[in-house]
């Protein structure tokens, strides 16, 4: 069986997968993009590059927050992973459903999916382990609406680690994927 045939079947596996589990949006409308510029300076958020950010609505009218702002899940930018996994767990899937949101509508702005391992395994072993855990997050993107221009993947495998240390606590904060934006336009 060839390559796009795999990738046929795995991608309506996926859809079949995702129509059985609970159903609970009914709104399928896009995010709505809240322009904060009417306050002036107070309370509005920067990013880098001195200009405001715009905070993103989800259904209901729930903000889903802005970029600099690490209270709400777009602001959220790390992903963590179990001990030798690269699948994603649940509790982030709504941080990367937001930022799929933010790309989707923002078509100039880019990310760098930056793939982590903590210390344990090969050299070899470890970059490939941080590579898979930035493509699922890339995948979950692409099914998401990102354009697969708008995304870098690059694996740091175990040399940047978030926490030094040689135990489970340190190791928890090294297995992970950062969502690093590049351009925000």
């Amino acid at each position: 069986m060839n390559n796009l045939a795999r990738i046929v079947i795995l991608v309506t596996g996926l859809v079949l997968l995702s129509a059985c589990g609970p159903q609970t949006r009914t709104d399928t409308r896009k995010p709505e993009v809240v322009d904060h510029s009417a306050r002036g300076n107070a309370g509005q958020d920067t990013g880098g590059n001195g200009a405001a950010t715009r905070g993103l609505k989800g259904q209901a009218g729930v903000s889903i927050g802005s970029l600099d702002d690490p209270s709400t899940p777009l602001g959220k930018k790390i992903i963590y992973f179990d001990y030798d996994q690269s699948d994603i767990k649940d509790e982030y899937k709504a941080i990367i459903t937001a930022h799929a949101r933010y790309l989707a509508s923002h078509p100039g702005a880019r990310v760098i999916l930056q793939g982590h391992t903590d210390e344990r395994g090969s050299r070899e072993y470890n970059i490939g382990l941080g590579e898979r855990r930035a493509r699922a997050v890339r995948r979950m993107l692409l099914l998401l609406g990102v354009t697969d221009g708008q995304i870098k993947v690059i694996s740091y495998g175990e040399e940047r680690p978030a926490q030094a240390g040689h135990d489970e606590t340190a190791w928890r904060r090294n297995r992970r994927v950062e969502i690093v934006y590049t351009s925000r336009q």
